[in-house]
């Protein structure tokens, strides 16, 4: 498979990245970046972009399966219509660029709690891509909807923390299905994702993901 990649340099795109390299049934990654990773593999491309003009790029937004892992905090966008832009206006365009290049699968990297609906911007802002994505037709569409993630490393306190406290939970019996999810396991669900679904739409709940 050839798999083309938006937001390989987060956390849960470095491990996709990562994992593909390594996976006998991807043959081709092509990752869509602002600057590059340093990483060197023959089954590697790195498309340097200007995500305002996506167009420029769009003959190279083909193959078999899209991964769409660009997303980001309202404290890193700085502002809501930063982020609206980031985790809503820039995948959207990817998406229909790969649709209309015939790309038939697409896995999405969306959020516990997406709703159009919601009250909560960041989760109403992935309800809105889920739906528009889903009005694309793709062959495939599987969206997953981690909650914590732990990301190897991390440097956000309030992550830490957080973790810390769904951990003691856990080891009590309570709120298992929060439980906090590494990235690298995230990823290799993703990755697996393909082959692992059939045809047509599938969520997979943050209480899914560890099981799927």
């Amino acid at each position: 498979m050839k798999a083309i990649i938006i937001g390989a340099t987060g956390a849960t795109g470095t491990d996709l990245v990562n994992l593909l390299l390594k996976d006998p049934r991807y043959t081709t990654i092509v990752t869509f970046v602002r600057r590059a990773s340093g990483i060197a593999h023959p089954k590697l491309t790195e498309i340097i972009t200007d995500f305002d003009q996506l167009e420029a790029v769009s003959s190279a937004i083909k193959g078999e399966v899209v991964f769409l892992c660009l997303g980001t905090t309202l404290k890193a966008a700085g502002s809501k219509e930063k982020q609206w832009q980031i985790d809503y206006e820039i995948p959207t365009k990817f998406a229909e660029l790969a649709k209309v290049n015939g790309v038939g699968s697409a896995v999405l990297l969306s959020a516990y709690g997406a709703s159009v609906n919601s009250k909560v911007f960041y989760s109403q802002v992935k309800g809105k891509l889920e739906e528009r994505i889903e009005s694309l037709t793709f062959h495939q569409y599987i969206i997953f909807r981690p909650g914590l993630l732990l990301r190897k490393g991390t440097d956000r306190w309030g992550e830490r923390i957080a973790a810390g406290l769904l951990k003691a939970l856990n080891s009590l019996g309570l709120i298992r299905k929060f439980k906090p999810l590494p990235t690298i396991i995230l990823a290799e669900k993703m990755a697996n994702a393909p082959d692992n679904f059939t045809s047509g739409k599938h969520i997979i709940e943050l209480n899914k993901i560890f099981d799927c």
